[in-house]
């Protein structure tokens, strides 16, 4: 039986002090822990973070990570600095780190390969746009974006990884998915992971990352084959990510 999953991504949100009270009120109001439940932090704050929720329920997570293991990459944080920090997951392929830093899908894989190099869980993004949806090309895209890492890994690294998939025209678009329309697309990733290794598939965890607030999310984790979120703006709020998390127990 899968375990649900909801992560927290701040993207770039945050000071110290937030930190630490955003971690101190979400720990406090864990009163369910049949899921699991994790924050990614912006880089700087990896350490606040990890010093906040040590010996918690709640789990640490970065919102990248370098696609090379060290070397001459300024700015870049490999998954061996991630590591110091006890990171147990890394986002890799984020909607927003492919549309506006140009990850592609060849360093997006080689980033989900960094991060289990180091025993992190990747959580690999995968999505279409809204051009690419009304021109019917969403299962295609998503091919794309799972063959790239797929050719990379192999079939066996997703018994150690999470997928989550960013409808990136439901977000922030005043556009909404359906839970049908969510679930589609993830039954068909499932389906796909099926051809291969049904074992795989099963135990696979897939995440919705399009806009998941306190109140539609009931509905979308009482999907079969949706196993939580990946939450952005609403996981800055303790109390609606709670109840987000609440949803998934």
């Amino acid at each position: 039986m899968r375990r649900k999953l909801v992560v927290g991504n701040w993207k770039m949100n945050g000071s110290k002090e937030m930190t630490a009270s955003l971690c101190k009120s979400i720990i406090s109001g864990l009163t369910q822990t049949g899921a699991d439940i994790a924050v990614c932090v912006p880089y700087v704050y990896l350490s606040d973070a990890a010093n906040a929720l040590k010996g918690t329920h709640l789990q640490l997570g970065s919102q990248n990570v370098a696609d090379q293991t060290s070397g001459a990459y300024t700015g870049e944080i490999s998954a061996a600095m991630l590591k110091e920090f006890d990171c147990t997951y890394a986002i890799v392929g984020h909607s927003e780190r492919r549309s506006y830093y140009g990850d592609s899908n060849e360093s997006v894989a080689a980033r989900f390969c960094q991060a289990q190099k180091q025993d992190i869980l990747p959580i690999l993004c995968v999505g279409e746009t809204l051009e690419q949806r009304e021109n019917d090309q969403t299962f295609s895209v998503i091919d794309e974006q799972l063959d790239a890492v797929l050719a990379a890994a192999g079939i066996e690294a997703f018994k150690s990884a999470v997928i989550a998939y960013e409808p990136v025209w439901a977000i922030g678009t005043g556009k909404t998915a359906s839970d049908e329309q969510a679930q589609e697309v993830h039954k068909y990733i499932r389906e796909r992971f099926a051809k291969q290794n049904p074992e795989i598939a099963s135990n696979l965890q897939i995440l919705y990352g399009g806009s998941v607030k306190a109140d539609n999310a009931k509905g979308l984790f009482a999907m079969a084959d949706i196993d939580g979120g990946l939450i952005g703006g609403a996981s800055l709020d303790a109390e609606g990510f709670l109840k987000i998390y609440q949803a998934a127990n």
